[in-house]
């Protein structure tokens, strides 16, 4: 080989395409192009900005179906089971994402999305 040429090292992409097929895409998305038509990747990514910082989404799991019987047992002394443990006390408020449980002259703070079960004592 002479020192300024180079080999001809260029894969036949091609080779298994049908006709007239873009690579990179499935022959289901051929079907709507027409011939010589690039798909317009700009329009399917209009939504992503690069660069931008967002807040992150707060999301509170609420079960409104545990959050009405706590509210039907307050002022009773009620046996909860977390993910955690057991943990039993006097429901004294709730809220959609908490339940307050006075035990032993202390307030416990119980979110609602670690609550397995309840039962009333």
């Amino acid at each position: 080989m002479q020192p300024n040429m180079q080999p001809n090292i260029q894969p036949n992409i091609q080779s298994n395409m049908q006709p007239n097929m873009q690579p990179n895409m499935q022959p289901s998305m051929q079907s709507n192009m027409q011939p010589n038509m690039q798909p317009n990747i700009q329009s399917m990514h209009s939504n992503i900005q690069p660069h931008t910082q967002q807040k992150p989404l707060v999301v509170y799991p609420v079960d409104p179906c545990v959050v009405e019987a706590l509210k039907s047992l307050k002022g009773q002394c009620v046996l909860l089971e977390t993910t955690r443990g057991k943990i039993e006390g006097i429901v004294c408020e709730v809220k959609p994402d908490h339940v307050i449980l006075q035990s032993r002259g202390k307030n416990f703070y119980v979110r609602i999305a670690e609550i397995v079960w309840i039962m009333p004592e």
